[in-house]
Protein backbone atom coordinates (compact mmCIF):
# COMPACT_ATOMS: atom_id res chain seq x y z
CA UNK A 1 0.00 0.00 0.00
CA UNK A 2 1.25 3.50 -0.84
CA UNK A 3 -0.05 6.93 0.15
CA UNK A 4 -2.28 7.28 -2.92
CA UNK A 5 -3.96 3.91 -2.35
CA UNK A 6 -4.42 4.76 1.32
CA UNK A 7 -6.12 8.03 0.38
CA UNK A 8 -8.34 6.23 -2.12
CA UNK A 9 -9.50 3.91 0.62
CA UNK A 10 -10.52 6.95 2.67
CA UNK A 11 -12.05 8.86 -0.23
CA UNK A 12 -15.67 8.00 0.26
CA UNK A 13 -18.64 8.82 2.47
CA UNK A 14 -17.84 9.57 6.09
CA UNK A 15 -14.22 8.54 5.57
CA UNK A 16 -13.60 11.91 3.90
CA UNK A 17 -13.38 13.44 7.37
CA UNK A 18 -10.29 11.31 8.11
CA UNK A 19 -6.89 12.54 6.97
CA UNK A 20 -3.86 10.30 6.46
CA UNK A 21 -0.10 10.78 6.70
CA UNK A 22 2.65 8.36 5.74
CA UNK A 23 4.90 7.76 8.75
CA UNK A 24 7.17 5.26 7.03
CA UNK A 25 6.94 3.02 4.01
CA UNK A 26 3.65 1.14 4.17
CA UNK A 27 2.57 2.65 7.51
CA UNK A 28 0.01 5.45 7.61
CA UNK A 29 -1.32 7.42 10.55
CA UNK A 30 -5.01 8.24 10.42
CA UNK A 31 -6.09 11.62 11.75
CA UNK A 32 -9.40 10.56 13.24
CA UNK A 33 -11.69 13.14 14.93
CA UNK A 34 -12.06 10.92 18.00
CA UNK A 35 -10.46 12.03 21.25
CA UNK A 36 -9.48 10.66 24.62
CA UNK A 37 -10.96 12.35 27.68
CA UNK A 38 -7.88 14.54 28.07
CA UNK A 39 -8.23 15.88 24.53
CA UNK A 40 -5.49 13.81 22.89
CA UNK A 41 -6.41 12.16 19.60
CA UNK A 42 -6.87 8.39 19.53
CA UNK A 43 -3.86 6.81 17.80
CA UNK A 44 -4.84 4.73 14.75
CA UNK A 45 -2.44 3.45 12.08
CA UNK A 46 -3.24 1.77 8.77
CA UNK A 47 -1.16 -0.81 6.93
CA UNK A 48 -1.52 -3.87 4.73
CA UNK A 49 -2.75 -6.99 6.49
CA UNK A 50 -1.10 -10.42 6.25
CA UNK A 51 -4.63 -11.75 5.67
CA UNK A 52 -4.57 -10.73 1.99
CA UNK A 53 -5.09 -7.94 -0.52
CA UNK A 54 -8.76 -7.39 0.31
CA UNK A 55 -7.93 -6.78 3.96
CA UNK A 56 -6.17 -3.94 5.79
CA UNK A 57 -4.93 -3.66 9.35
CA UNK A 58 -5.69 -0.99 11.94
CA UNK A 59 -3.20 -0.87 14.81
CA UNK A 60 -1.53 1.37 17.41
CA UNK A 61 2.05 0.00 17.65
CA UNK A 62 1.72 -0.37 21.43
CA UNK A 63 0.81 3.27 22.14
CA UNK A 64 -2.51 2.51 23.85
CA UNK A 65 -1.11 0.19 26.52
CA UNK A 66 1.88 2.48 26.98
CA UNK A 67 -0.49 5.40 27.55
CA UNK A 68 -2.52 3.34 30.02
CA UNK A 69 0.58 2.25 31.95
CA UNK A 70 1.37 5.82 33.00
CA UNK A 71 -1.56 5.83 35.42
CA UNK A 72 -2.76 2.23 35.71
CA UNK A 73 -1.13 -1.21 35.88
CA UNK A 74 -3.03 -3.59 33.59
CA UNK A 75 -0.55 -6.44 33.94
CA UNK A 76 -2.02 -8.32 36.93
CA UNK A 77 -4.10 -11.41 36.29
CA UNK A 78 -7.52 -9.96 37.17
CA UNK A 79 -6.96 -6.75 35.20
CA UNK A 80 -5.49 -8.71 32.29
CA UNK A 81 -8.67 -10.78 32.14
CA UNK A 82 -10.78 -7.64 31.96
CA UNK A 83 -8.50 -6.14 29.30
CA UNK A 84 -8.74 -9.35 27.28
CA UNK A 85 -12.53 -9.23 27.58
CA UNK A 86 -12.64 -5.68 26.19
CA UNK A 87 -10.46 -6.69 23.25
CA UNK A 88 -12.40 -9.87 22.45
CA UNK A 89 -15.74 -8.07 22.59
CA UNK A 90 -14.44 -5.55 20.06
CA UNK A 91 -12.68 -7.99 17.74
CA UNK A 92 -9.25 -6.56 18.55
CA UNK A 93 -6.10 -8.66 19.03
CA UNK A 94 -3.18 -7.95 21.36
CA UNK A 95 0.10 -8.89 19.69
CA UNK A 96 2.79 -8.21 22.28
CA UNK A 97 1.21 -4.88 23.19
CA UNK A 98 0.28 -3.87 19.64
CA UNK A 99 -3.51 -3.78 19.44
CA UNK A 100 -4.73 -4.54 15.93
CA UNK A 101 -7.88 -5.19 13.95
CA UNK A 102 -7.86 -6.74 10.47
CA UNK A 103 -10.82 -5.63 8.38
CA UNK A 104 -12.13 -5.93 4.82
CA UNK A 105 -11.48 -2.78 2.80
CA UNK A 106 -15.20 -2.24 2.20
CA UNK A 107 -15.85 -2.11 5.96
CA UNK A 108 -13.04 0.27 6.80
CA UNK A 109 -15.24 3.10 8.13
CA UNK A 110 -17.13 0.87 10.56
CA UNK A 111 -13.91 -0.80 11.63
CA UNK A 112 -12.18 2.52 12.35
CA UNK A 113 -15.05 3.49 14.65
CA UNK A 114 -15.00 0.03 16.24
CA UNK A 115 -11.25 0.13 16.76
CA UNK A 116 -11.15 3.70 18.11
CA UNK A 117 -14.00 2.89 20.50
CA UNK A 118 -12.08 -0.13 21.79
CA UNK A 119 -8.96 2.00 22.35
CA UNK A 120 -11.03 4.50 24.33
CA UNK A 121 -12.44 1.71 26.52
CA UNK A 122 -8.96 0.35 27.20
CA UNK A 123 -7.60 3.77 28.17
CA UNK A 124 -10.63 4.41 30.37
CA UNK A 125 -9.76 1.40 32.53
CA UNK A 126 -7.96 3.85 34.81
CA UNK A 127 -11.26 5.68 35.43
CA UNK A 128 -13.11 2.63 36.65
CA UNK A 129 -14.84 2.90 39.97
CA UNK A 130 -12.76 2.26 43.05
CA UNK A 131 -14.65 -0.94 43.81
CA UNK A 132 -13.88 -2.41 40.39
CA UNK A 133 -10.17 -1.79 40.86
CA UNK A 134 -10.23 -3.02 44.47
CA UNK A 135 -11.74 -6.33 43.39
CA UNK A 136 -8.36 -7.26 41.90
CA UNK A 137 -6.52 -6.99 45.24
CA UNK A 138 -6.77 -10.63 46.34
CA UNK A 139 -5.90 -11.85 42.85
CA UNK A 140 -2.89 -9.53 42.80
CA UNK A 141 -1.76 -10.80 46.22
CA UNK A 142 -2.17 -14.41 45.10
CA UNK A 143 -0.14 -13.77 41.94
CA UNK A 144 2.69 -12.22 43.92
CA UNK A 145 2.79 -14.99 46.51
CA UNK A 146 2.82 -17.90 44.05
CA UNK A 147 5.26 -16.23 41.67
CA UNK A 148 7.69 -14.38 43.98
CA UNK A 149 7.46 -16.32 47.26
CA UNK A 150 7.61 -19.82 45.78
CA UNK A 151 10.82 -20.54 47.73
CA UNK A 152 8.72 -20.48 50.93
CA UNK A 153 6.36 -23.25 49.74
CA UNK A 154 3.18 -21.14 49.95
CA UNK A 155 -0.01 -23.02 50.81
CA UNK A 156 -3.40 -21.32 50.34
CA UNK A 157 -6.44 -21.33 52.63
CA UNK A 158 -4.89 -23.06 55.65
CA UNK A 159 -6.93 -23.73 58.82
CA UNK A 160 -4.52 -24.02 61.80
CA UNK A 161 -7.47 -24.64 64.16
CA UNK A 162 -9.91 -27.31 62.88
CA UNK A 163 -13.46 -26.00 62.39
CA UNK A 164 -12.45 -22.41 63.19
CA UNK A 165 -14.32 -20.24 60.62
CA UNK A 166 -11.37 -17.99 59.68
CA UNK A 167 -8.55 -19.50 57.64
CA UNK A 168 -5.10 -18.22 56.75
CA UNK A 169 -4.89 -16.83 53.24
CA UNK A 170 -1.33 -18.09 52.71
CA UNK A 171 0.99 -20.14 54.94
CA UNK A 172 4.74 -19.86 54.31
CA UNK A 173 7.63 -21.87 55.76
CA UNK A 174 11.17 -20.56 56.30
CA UNK A 175 13.91 -21.73 58.66
CA UNK A 176 11.42 -24.16 60.23
CA UNK A 177 9.11 -21.31 61.12
CA UNK A 178 5.56 -20.73 59.98
CA UNK A 179 4.43 -17.40 58.59
CA UNK A 180 0.75 -16.63 58.07
CA UNK A 181 -0.06 -14.06 55.38
CA UNK A 182 -3.46 -12.34 55.49
CA UNK A 183 -4.82 -10.03 52.80
CA UNK A 184 -7.07 -7.35 54.26
CA UNK A 185 -9.56 -5.37 52.20
CA UNK A 186 -12.08 -3.55 54.35
CA UNK A 187 -13.18 -3.47 57.98
CA UNK A 188 -14.94 -6.86 57.98
CA UNK A 189 -11.82 -8.74 56.90
CA UNK A 190 -9.72 -6.74 59.37
CA UNK A 191 -11.99 -7.79 62.26
CA UNK A 192 -11.93 -11.43 61.17
CA UNK A 193 -8.14 -11.46 60.96
CA UNK A 194 -7.76 -9.79 64.37
CA UNK A 195 -10.07 -12.39 65.95
CA UNK A 196 -8.21 -15.22 64.22
CA UNK A 197 -4.86 -13.99 65.50
CA UNK A 198 -6.21 -13.87 69.05
CA UNK A 199 -7.59 -17.41 68.79
CA UNK A 200 -4.35 -18.75 67.33
CA UNK A 201 -2.43 -17.26 70.25
CA UNK A 202 -4.87 -18.72 72.79
CA UNK A 203 -4.01 -22.24 71.64
CA UNK A 204 -0.28 -21.39 71.63
CA UNK A 205 0.29 -21.76 67.90
CA UNK A 206 3.85 -20.87 66.87
CA UNK A 207 3.68 -18.49 63.91
CA UNK A 208 4.58 -15.06 62.59
CA UNK A 209 1.71 -13.02 61.13
CA UNK A 210 2.06 -10.77 58.09
CA UNK A 211 -0.95 -8.60 57.28
CA UNK A 212 -1.09 -7.06 53.79
CA UNK A 213 -3.60 -4.25 53.36
CA UNK A 214 -5.25 -3.07 50.18
CA UNK A 215 -5.25 0.39 51.75
CA UNK A 216 -4.64 0.55 55.48
CA UNK A 217 -5.71 4.18 55.73
CA UNK A 218 -9.25 3.27 54.67
CA UNK A 219 -9.80 1.04 57.71
CA UNK A 220 -11.74 2.28 60.69
CA UNK A 221 -9.78 3.38 63.77
CA UNK A 222 -10.85 0.36 65.84
CA UNK A 223 -9.96 -2.09 63.08
CA UNK A 224 -6.50 -0.57 62.71
CA UNK A 225 -6.04 -0.74 66.49
CA UNK A 226 -7.10 -4.41 66.72
CA UNK A 227 -4.61 -5.43 64.04
CA UNK A 228 -1.80 -3.30 65.42
CA UNK A 229 -2.20 -5.02 68.79
CA UNK A 230 -2.17 -8.53 67.37
CA UNK A 231 -0.24 -8.68 64.08
CA UNK A 232 3.53 -9.14 64.01
CA UNK A 233 4.01 -7.12 60.81
CA UNK A 234 1.66 -5.00 58.70
CA UNK A 235 2.05 -3.59 55.19
CA UNK A 236 -0.09 -0.53 54.36
CA UNK A 237 -0.43 -1.68 50.75
CA UNK A 238 0.48 -4.58 48.46
CA UNK A 239 3.22 -2.41 46.97
CA UNK A 240 4.80 -2.12 50.43
CA UNK A 241 4.69 -5.90 50.82
CA UNK A 242 6.35 -6.36 47.45
CA UNK A 243 9.04 -3.87 48.38
CA UNK A 244 9.89 -5.16 51.85
CA UNK A 245 8.27 -8.54 52.38
CA UNK A 246 11.22 -10.71 51.37
CA UNK A 247 13.62 -8.80 53.59
CA UNK A 248 11.23 -8.92 56.53
CA UNK A 249 10.61 -12.65 56.18
CA UNK A 250 14.34 -13.36 56.29
CA UNK A 251 14.81 -11.04 59.27
CA UNK A 252 11.82 -12.32 61.24
CA UNK A 253 12.78 -15.97 60.73
CA UNK A 254 16.54 -15.56 61.20
CA UNK A 255 18.10 -18.43 63.11
CA UNK A 256 19.85 -17.10 66.20
CA UNK A 257 22.52 -18.94 68.11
Amino acid sequence: MDLNSARQLLNGGLLRSIDVYERRSGVFQLIVPIMHEDGDMVEVYLQDSPAGNETVRLCDFGLTLMRLSYTFDPSTTARQRILDSILVNNGVTNDGGNLFLDTPRDRLHESILQYAGCVQKVCNMRYWSRETVRSAFYDDLRDYVIESLVMYNPSPDISPIPDFPVSVDWALEHNRRSLYVFGVLGDDKAKSVAIALLEFKKVSLSFISLVVHEDMEELGHREQLYLTRNADKQYPSLADFKDGGLTDINRLTAVRG
